[in-house]
């Protein structure tokens, strides 16, 4: 994959949500041993949205990856009415995720108009050398 074709948008968000997979699923055995939520819930819960994140990491080749994106960042948040401090991490996590998918969209707009300016002038130099 050449520089032009790779992301920094799908990579910096599909690396956050490699990071929250690690966090959410080690909120499995705090549901079960502080929380005190039963051992099928917790693993349902914890695991299943630790796998979610992978699986979104996966698929943020398309526009609506980041959608399920954004659902996992609530479902971290909600989390938080069973483990309250799910409050504070999964608000950060949301914080990272907006930051990762503005900034790297701001990036990708900046690298495509400097990568026409590129070939406008690659292809204005071709065509003096042609003349």
């Amino acid at each position: 994959m050449s520089d032009r074709q790779r992301s920094p948008r799908r990579g910096m968000c599909a690396a956050i949500l490699s990071l929250e997979a690690i966090t959410l699923g080690l909120t499995t055995p705090v549901m079960i041993a502080i929380a005190d939520v039963g051992v099928a819930t917790a693993l349902s819960v914890g695991l299943g949205l630790m796998v979610a994140c992978l699986l979104v990491a996966g698929v943020l080749r398309a526009e609506w990856g980041y959608l399920l994106g954004w659902a996992i960042q609530a479902a971290a948040i909600a989390l938080g009415f069973v483990i309250p401090l799910m409050f504070v991490l999964g608000g950060i996590f949301a914080l990272l995720w907006g930051a990762a998918d503005f900034l790297g969209r701001k990036i990708e707009s900046e690298r495509a108009a400097a990568y026409a300016a590129l070939d406008a002038e690659l292809a204005a130099e071709a065509e003096g050398h042609t003349d």
